[in-house]
């Protein structure tokens, strides 16, 4: 056990900053092709992150995420307890364009920003969140609900506080991370968002980060929060560790076509490449399921 806690620390040290940086642990042996051809040929990914583009060292395992939603297939569970979230927007503290989204980073070092209840058995403290969305309005979420699509996707990043004394260790751990997922639908602009809007231009090349405070997350929440499925699952971004119960809001949010402009318009590329590249089709595509029971807080026939 020393061998290996000497071998990942330095990884998962580096990861709440890089999620998306190709791992090398011990535990990340056997090796898959994403299943690119889980995207319907309609959608024309022109312009994918190269993350996906080849052959990627990914955790064994059949719980790997984002996955489609059959609402007709979830399992109601009545034993399902409502959310209990409590944010403190003075902890936020900045943005970073990381070359595969945006993450807007909060201070992590004490119980400011928990989320419990619902699926979870612990208390989870908020890390981050971040988007991911496609090219045009088609396409964009990396989860569906009976295939269907959203521009884009809001996640909130939780790590496990009760059983760990950092997020380095949570994320490689069962049970470790709890995010919230939330679509977003293209309508009415979003006020709650355009703070954030407003301060990409800054970050718009990757590796930018600007200082960016009192923004409190739950003002991106959807008005009913008590509708939701849940289900084990992974990072959508490497390493893809199979450590998170994902809880995907039933409500979506709307947010404006200019909002999401907004978004298309940052890099993937830093200002020294020659050639820029726009940060759009962020998101990985379709997992199967592989005999996992995706659960509900509702019940779809009501």
């Amino acid at each position: 056990m020393v061998t290996f806690s000497a071998a990942v620390r330095p990884l998962v040290s580096h990861l709440q900053r890089q999620l998306v940086r190709h791992a090398m642990s011990p535990r990340i042996t056997p090796v898959r092709r994403c299943n690119l051809t889980a995207c319907s040929s309609k959608y024309v990914l022109s312009q994918m992150h190269p993350m996906w583009h080849g052959p990627l060292e990914v955790p064994g395992g059949d719980h790997q995420s984002p996955i489609d939603i059959a609402v007709k297939k979830a399992v109601f569970d009545s034993e399902l307890k409502p959310l209990e979230s409590s944010y403190d927007p003075q902890t936020c503290q900045q943005i970073w364009n990381n070359g595969y989204s945006f993450l807007v980073e909060y201070d992590d070092t004490t119980d400011k920003n928990t989320l419990k209840g619902g699926p979870l058995q612990d208390k989870y403290r908020l890390c981050q969140f971040h988007f991911h969305w496609g090219e045009s309005n088609d396409w964009g979420s990396e989860h569906t609900v009976d295939r269907r699509l959203f521009p884009a996707e809001l996640h909130l990043v939780h790590w496990n506080s009760d059983r760990y004394t950092l997020f380095e260790e949570a994320v490689m751990e069962e049970n470790g991370l709890a995010v919230i997922g939330i679509f977003l639908k293209v309508g009415k602009r979003h006020e709650g968002l355009q703070k954030l809007v407003d301060a990409l231009p800054a970050i718009r090349h990757k590796d930018s980060v600007v200082e960016f405070n009192r923004f409190d997350p739950a003002s991106l929440f959807p008005s009913n929060i008590d509708d939701y499925w849940t289900y084990h699952g992974s990072l959508t971004t490497p390493p893809l560790t199979e450590s998170v119960t994902w809880i995907v809001m039933k409500q979506h949010i709307e947010v404006s076509h200019d909002q999401l402009a907004v978004f298309r318009s940052l890099l993937f590329t830093s200002a020294e490449e020659e050639v820029q590249k726009s940060m759009v089709n962020n998101f990985r595509v379709q997992q199967p399921l592989r005999g996992r029971t995706v659960r509900s807080s509702f019940t779809p026939f009501l």
